[in-house]
């Protein structure tokens, strides 16, 4: 998943919603430092990964990071942007915005996967 928006927009908040539905009982740090925080969660390895300190999307390259993105991980990556076109296409491409007082999200399915999560998730929040 590719997170944008400007800075302070919910990206990071996002991420932490995230991880406590999938069951994180810990802290969720941005990664705007260290550039990426694992969680080991049963089954599935996730990555967040923060590229807003990337001054060129060649980091991208030199970074390593490309190893974490396969099948059997979850990546949310914010401001993907600053990467390029080198990172692999995500399954959702999700944008948050400030909307007045509030915040809103446009998501946009980028593959099956992504198709299959936003299908879901409209499902449930439709019927609130």
């Amino acid at each position: 998943m590719h997170l944008s928006g400007d800075l302070g927009s919910g990206k990071t908040t996002l991420v932490r919603g995230m991880l406590r539905a999938l069951g994180h009982p810990g802290r969720v740090k941005s990664p705007s430092y260290a550039l990426v925080e694992a969680y080991a969660l049963s089954s599935i390895n996730f990555y967040h990964f923060d590229f807003y300190r990337f001054k060129n999307p060649s980091e991208w390259l030199s970074s390593g990071f490309q190893e974490y993105f396969s099948p059997a991980t979850v990546c949310v990556v914010e401001w993907p942007e600053r990467a390029g076109a080198r990172l692999p296409t995500p399954d959702l491409q999700v944008r948050l915005e400030f909307s007045g007082e509030a915040r809103s999200a446009m998501a946009e399915a980028r593959g099956g996967a992504g198709e299959s999560w936003l299908s879901q998730a409209r499902s449930h929040y439709s019927s609130r």
